[in-house]
């Protein structure tokens, strides 16, 4: 449509169409004629317009208006692809958008998403699933966000809201050795070396899932074979297993081979003596044939599936007197908890448990083999302690 009149000012120029709403226009840093992505009502609501796009001109803030015009779901898509993260991570990025973000933002170009949309769409959320999901989600979503004003796609990140990407988890439960033997014998033989390891190691469920009959040590020998000449612990007995792999189950059943969730999750964990009677009885039961089989496996051979083993951990809940929603991940968090109580310091437990950034792991390397053997002895005393006087406690109640 052509124009009606126009108006000629000191810095771009407004014209107004035959419906009788008016556009705006004026020239780029880049030689190029811009104009306005929307008309205006009124002359003035044109002029001021032009004065905001003066205004950044001045200070430096301008942008080509093109440039945002991308499509915040394809921009997503190529950000997650680009990521270095381990396959779980990409899974759960994945599920964050496809379920949380793309509804509201997948049709957006990235310029179009403003602070208000931001703060709209939490508050949504909000009241329609849990308080951690929509933290993740906003997570995401700013940390996509800050590489678009990185690569100045955007003016600035329009998540502003504070604390909004921080997780307030409640509380997790923690089991007595009563009740972690009770787990252990309600699981079977052939998982109990599996929720002992989980408690007093303590792994995580994808470390277990690809230990190896080579990751175990039950001599010393066997240790500083699995050490190295660098690093052999000494001739002292000692028990252990080093974790050299992990394989997280993806929610389409895939696992996914791997190095364990950080640089110090490849360790070797000394483990308290009262271990060594069920994982000889493992090795010699369970675990598949040759130094390389798996040391678990179902009762077909096949390796450790959560479907499988969480239909048996339900069961078992109930006969160890645990919580419905009592987590394999919360033995960890037991284990975590002996240990400290046992006498590990913070380094300590963290190196047992694998956890730690590149400069957190210049932190943990005090904590030496030798202490990690007086931690695992620590254990052994108190969880033998622990069932003397469970048993103690049986005799008096027998009449």
């Amino acid at each position: 449509m052509g124009n009606k009149k126009g108006s000629r000012r000191r810095f771009g120029a407004v014209r107004q169409y035959r419906s009788g709403r008016w556009t705006a226009s004026y020239l780029g840093t880049d030689g190029q004629e811009h104009r306005s992505p929307e008309t205006f009502a009124t002359k003035t609501d044109a002029e001021i317009w032009l004065s905001q796009v003066e205004a950044d001109l001045s200070r430096g803030d301008w942008r080509d208006p093109v440039v945002g015009a991308v499509n915040f779901g394809e921009y997503a898509a190529e950000w997650v692809e680009d990521r270095e993260i381990s396959p779980t991570t990409e899974e759960l990025y994945r599920r964050l958008l496809r379920l949380h973000l793309l509804p509201t933002f997948g049709g957006q170009d990235l310029d179009q998403i403003t602070p208000p949309k931001v703060r709209a769409w939490r508050t949504e959320r909000k009241k329609a699933t849990g308080a951690t999901t929509v933290a993740k989600s906003y997570r995401l979503l700013k940390a996509i966000l800050e590489t678009a004003a990185d690569d100045e796609l955007i003016r600035r990140n329009p998540c502003r809201i504070k604390g909004a990407g921080a997780e307030k988890p409640g509380e997790r439960p923690i089991a007595t050795v009563a009740q972690i033997d009770a787990l252990a014998d309600a699981m079977g033989p052939r998982w109990r070396a599996f929720v002992l390891l989980a408690t007093y190691g303590p792994m995580r469920p994808e470390e277990l899932a690809e230990l190896r009959r080579s990751d175990v040590a039950l001599t010393a020998e066997e240790a500083e074979e699995l050490f190295g000449p660098e690093d052999e612990p000494g001739a002292e007995p000692l028990l252990g297993v080093w974790v050299r792999r992990a394989a997280p189950e993806l929610t389409n059943g895939r696992r996914v081979i791997g190095d364990p969730k950080s640089k110090a999750g490849k360790r070797f964990i000394v483990l308290p003596a009262f271990l060594e009677k069920d994982l000889r009885r493992h090795l010699d039961w369970y675990a598949q044939e040759g130094p390389d089989g798996l040391l678990f496996v179902g009762e077909r051979g096949a390796p450790f599936r959560r479907s499988t083993f969480g239909r048996k951990w339900r069961r078992a809940l109930v006969v160890a007197g645990l919580p419905k929603g009592f987590r394999l991940y919360d033995t960890r968090h037991t284990g975590h908890n002996i240990s400290t109580r046992s006498g590990a310091t913070l380094k300590d437990t963290m190196v047992r448990a694998g956890q730690s950034s590149e400069k957190a792991a210049m932190i943990y390397q005090h904590s030496d083999v030798e202490r990690q053997r007086e931690v695992a002895a620590g254990i052994d005393a108190r969880v033998r302690t622990a069932r003397l006087r469970a048993s103690g406690a049986d005799l008096v109640r027998r009449p």
